[in-house]
């Protein structure tokens, strides 16, 4: 395993990778296919009717409808849990059109000390060989920031890197602890940003979220 994986009896965060062991013929076939090719299955928040084990998605590619599958699964199914792709390891997969936009990022992340990971089309394009990319995809981020984060500064500069774009930039702030907000809210007037976790999600005053304020 690489440095961002994890064992299995680690806790789970939002937006982890999870892959789990094959599956019994009397099983969804799209998921015991999925399984079978040994990609991974992504980490969510259980929504009121997940009870009873660990709540997962898979998102299928547009040439299959682009539907986000839900399925709950057993803790001990699970052989192994990493976090999300970093950017630098995916860049290359992504559209040469895209390539000037994602180098401002990685500047962006050598000056600020940010790790930067992606899901999304870019994450399941690079993870299954299936073309998740069309004209209209988004690159969507995950920033992740601690307590010396200057927030300010990131957002002014992703703000520019958005302007000459010619992607949508999505994602969001991601705490050490999993907690993530995202990172469009903090542009907005509002005293308040949501931030979500698997625990929950809830809204906070916007200059606590570094401070460590959890969701619940």
């Amino acid at each position: 395993m690489n440095s961002r994986s994890r064992g299995s009896a680690q806790p789970l965060k939002r937006h982890d990778l999870v892959v789990i062991a094959p599956l019994s013929s009397s099983a969804d076939p799209i998921l015991a296919a999925w399984i079978g090719n040994g990609w991974p299955l992504i980490s969510r928040r259980p929504t009121p009717d997940d009870v009873g084990g660990v709540a997962v998605g898979l998102p299928l590619p547009p040439l299959q409808g682009k539907k986000r599958l839900s399925f709950v699964i057993r803790r001990d199914q699970i052989v192994s849990i990493r976090a999300p792709l970093l950017l630098s390891d995916v860049a290359h997969k992504a559209p040469s059109s895209w390539m000037p936009t994602i180098n401002h990022i990685k500047r962006l992340a050598s000056e600020n000390g940010l790790d930067i990971g992606v899901f999304g089309s870019l994450a399941w394009s690079a993870l299954t060989g299936l073309d998740y990319l069309t004209e209209s995809s988004d690159l969507d981020l995950l920033l992740y920031v601690n307590a010396e984060t200057n927030l300010d500064r990131v957002l002014g500069r992703l703000a520019q890197i958005q302007a000459l774009a010619p992607m949508r930039l999505d994602g969001e702030f991601v705490r050490e602890d999993g907690a993530a907000a995202n990172w469009r809210e903090f542009r907005s007037t509002a005293r308040e940003v949501l931030i979500k976790s698997l625990d929950g999600a809830c809204f906070i005053d916007r200059n606590k979220f570094l401070a460590g304020d959890v969701a619940k």
